[in-house]
């Protein structure tokens, strides 16, 4: 086993690592693109295994979104990077101003260090190797240090990686919430971080008593609109994967969604209909995913029982109902509605987290962009209209890590767009060249030649050079 799952043997790897770094400052692009090119080599000849381990850790999940969310992802991003490392590491030039002539001035790429990244359990395998290509890329060493809740993919990727780096380039680290503690604690070089806004506050303040830059990828409540003109049964067609996709386990899936008043009885008919289509029944239906412990599912049945309580209409979008049991020993839920949501329901508080959709009802677009810039800043925001006004008004008038136009989720599978929250959804960014960005320092060059004017501004002061200077500058 290749896995660190106690405290002495990560403290060792780290040291290992820091001193590894310390050998290979500036790991050439060649080295890079071999490291990245094995790891794409590896991920595809294992497809099944990591599908396998996933699931298993899922209790169950889909094989195909096993492959959409994370195996075609991750490697579209090898592909990606592959192709644009080479310019993305060139020095880039810089304007020298006259005051300082003659000189040169560029930034180079400087690899960090050591980054360590914590990844989640709703999507192990692209949030891990996501943030690892772009550390590679930039030409650091890194740890992972996996969920709990991913033990089995947790070992095989330990496994896999181990046949491509040496545990001083890339280790992989299980164990529970005290080692991971502990991980964040160590004073690496960058600690990029996917996962709850309450736990990246502690990630935070745990980096910061070494001075440790991080990267936060976090979540929130993300709302999405259906424009008044907007046709319900494309709108539910735009909306319906990046809602359903992992059971809702998503950090970018809506949240909640705003309806035309007068709209929504035929918004609660078309979910209930196209979400039947894709799922005739739940409980066993192997293209449904699990939720992923047992307290989260329990979780989610109290969201709905505070809904109900707090006079809230809860509608299963399942036509076909299965018994309670059956859907708890799976731990499956449909996809289901909440109508007339209050503020002081717990669903309307906490990021959700699931496949439960509180439906807003509005009656003109001010008063759904006054919610929205009332809340904290989501990691996406979501509308459904045609209507190029329309777009540009939510688009000049709200804030949120990114924005999709008549879809959902699948801005963060586009190569090229940066990726992020802001606020309390995230601090940072990655991504293709971004990524690459994050995990580099840009570091400062100006070269000066044999002919140097500097002396000119030195002591005494008050000469004729320095009161020419001053009258051309200074004004």
């Amino acid at each position: 086993m290749n896995e660190i799952t106690t405290l002495s043997a990560l403290e060792s790897t780290f040291s290992q690592q820091k001193q590894y770094f310390n050998q290979h400052l500036y790991p050439s692009y060649q080295t890079r693109v071999e490291q990245l090119t094995a790891l794409r080599k590896v991920l595809l000849s294992h497809q099944t295994a990591l599908i396998t381990a996933i699931s298993s850790d899922f209790g169950h999940r889909s094989a195909d979104e096993c492959k959409i969310g994370d195996i075609l992802t991750t490697v579209s991003s090898l592909d990606y990077t592959v192709k644009r490392l080479k310019r993305w590491m060139k020095s880039k030039r810089k304007q020298v101003g006259i005051l300082f002539q003659p000189a040169s001035a560029k930034v180079m790429y400087q690899p960090k260090g050591v980054v360590g990244i914590v990844a989640p359990w709703n999507y192990p395998l692209l949030l891990s190797v996501g943030p690892l290509i772009s550390a590679i890329g930039a030409g650091n060493v890194a740890m992972i240090k996996m969920s709990e809740y991913s033990p089995n993919l947790c070992a095989l990727l330990a496994n896999l990686l181990a046949d491509i780096f040496e545990p001083a380039q890339v280790a992989v680290v299980g164990g529970d919430a005290n080692l991971a503690a502990k991980f964040t604690a160590l004073p690496v070089d960058h600690l990029f971080f996917t996962g709850s806004t309450s736990i990246g506050k502690l990630v935070m303040k745990s980096a910061a008593k070494n001075l440790v830059p991080v990267t936060l990828e976090l979540g929130g409540k993300s709302p999405a609109i259906i424009d008044a003109n907007m046709q319900i049964a494309t709108a539910v067609s735009r909306l319906m994967f990046g809602k359903i996709l992992n059971a809702g386990q998503t950090c970018v899936a809506p949240d909640y969604l705003f309806c035309p008043r007068d709209k929504v009885d035929e918004l609660v008919s078309e979910l209930s209909s196209c979400f039947s289509k894709m799922y005739r029944h739940v409980a066993e239906n192997k293209d449904y995913t699990s939720i992923i412990a047992d307290h989260h599912y329990q979780r989610l049945q109290e969201l709905l029982q505070d809904a109900k309580a707090k006079g809230g209409q809860v509608i299963s979008c399942a036509l076909n109902p299965e018994s309670e049991t059956d859907l708890a020993a799976a731990r499956k839920l449909p996809l289901t509605l909440i109508l007339d949501p209050q503020e002081n329901m717990q669903v309307m508080q906490d990021e959700i987290f699931g496949p439960i959709l509180p439906i807003i009802a509005y009656d003109n677009i001010e008063e759904v962009i006054n919610y929205i810039n009332a809340k904290p800043r989501p990691l996406a925001l979501y509308l459904c209209s045609f209507d190029k006004a329309l777009q540009q008004q939510l688009l000049l008038n709200t804030h949120s890590g990114g924005v999709c136009l008549n879809d959902a989720s699948l801005q963060v599978a586009v190569d090229d767009l940066p990726f992020g929250g802001i606020g309390a959804s995230g601090m940072g960014q990655y991504h293709g060249e971004e990524g690459f960005k994050t995990l580099s320092h840009q570091k400062s060059v100006l070269t000066r030649g044999r002919l140097n004017f500097t002396p000119l501004l030195f002591p005494p002061f008050n000469s004729m050079i320095q009161r020419f200077i001053y009258k051309l500058f200074i004004r």
